[in-house]
């Protein structure tokens, strides 16, 4: 690398584009959306909001000034029209705004490989949009709806050779321990994705990154948002996905 690239990858605050949580909570929305915002600065990013009501234009007009994108939580269940499945009685309502602004983000990290980062809904939301399918409650002893106050749910157990070991710094561990806010887990994987973490309690998939060499893809189903400060594994997470977002802005003809 050249001393004047290494200087600018050193001083560059890239632009993490995100989506509200959620349109049909506010109050959900407006609660989750700040511990996003806190863990991308504390990781030396600069968050971009994109608010659900934006037009498709206005949507494109932003993104074109990211780097990556982290795609968050939500209130919200994935419509299961979209992966050809009856509705389940304890599926959420869809949320349709948040749906347009995922394919939007999602459309343009992958036409130009910009790095990915999903997170609980994020994740379900990327697996779906690569044509895989979702578990719409989980059955299970393990409790994944734990929710926001229990700090420790369960176990997860990550492949050694992941992106995801790298990444969180797991790759000397068999398992790391995370919270759980979710009723709902992917089941078919989509294409160019695989699963690397599962819990080990009840196999319940638990992250998923992308097969493509060379494009940051990473998505878990627990909430590192939440305890960045005080979790290195966590906080190693928005590490790498802002240091990826500085690679891609280097090597990206428009920067």
């Amino acid at each position: 690398m050249k001393p004047d690239q290494k200087s600018k990858l050193d001083a560059a605050k890239p632009r993490i584009a995100l989506p509200e949580p959620c349109s049909y909570d506010l109050e959900y929305s407006n609660r989750a959306l700040p511990a996003y915002l806190e863990a991308v600065e504390a990781a030396g990013g600069e968050p971009v909001v994109i608010p659900l009501a934006s037009s498709p234009e206005e949507i494109a007009r932003t993104i074109t000034t990211c780097s990556a994108i982290l795609l968050p939580g939500s209130k919200a269940d994935v419509d299961p029209q979209k992966y050809a499945a009856a509705k389940h009685p304890r599926t959420a309502p869809a949320d349709h705004l948040r749906d347009a602004a995922d394919e939007l983000l999602l459309q343009d990290a992958y036409n130009l490989r910009k790095p990915v980062f999903g997170i609980c809904y994020g994740l379900q939301s990327l697996n779906v949009w690569r044509s895989g399918t979702l578990v719409q409650h989980i059955q299970s002893q393990v409790n994944h709806a734990a929710g926001a106050k229990v700090e420790i749910a369960h176990q997860v157990r990550i492949e050694p050779d992941s992106l995801l070991a790298a990444a969180s710094g797991s790759a000397d561990r068999d398992c790391v321990s995370v919270n759980s806010s979710h009723h709902q887990s992917a089941d078919v994987i989509g294409d160019g994705l695989r699963v690397v973490a599962r819990c080990p309690d009840d196999q319940v998939i638990e992250a998923i990154e992308g097969t493509q060499p060379g494009h940051f893809v990473m998505a878990v189903q627990w909430h590192p948002e939440r305890g960045f400060e005080r979790d290195n594994t966590s906080a190693n997470l928005f590490r790498w996905l802002i240091e990826a977002a500085k690679q891609w802005s280097l090597k990206s003809p428009s920067e």
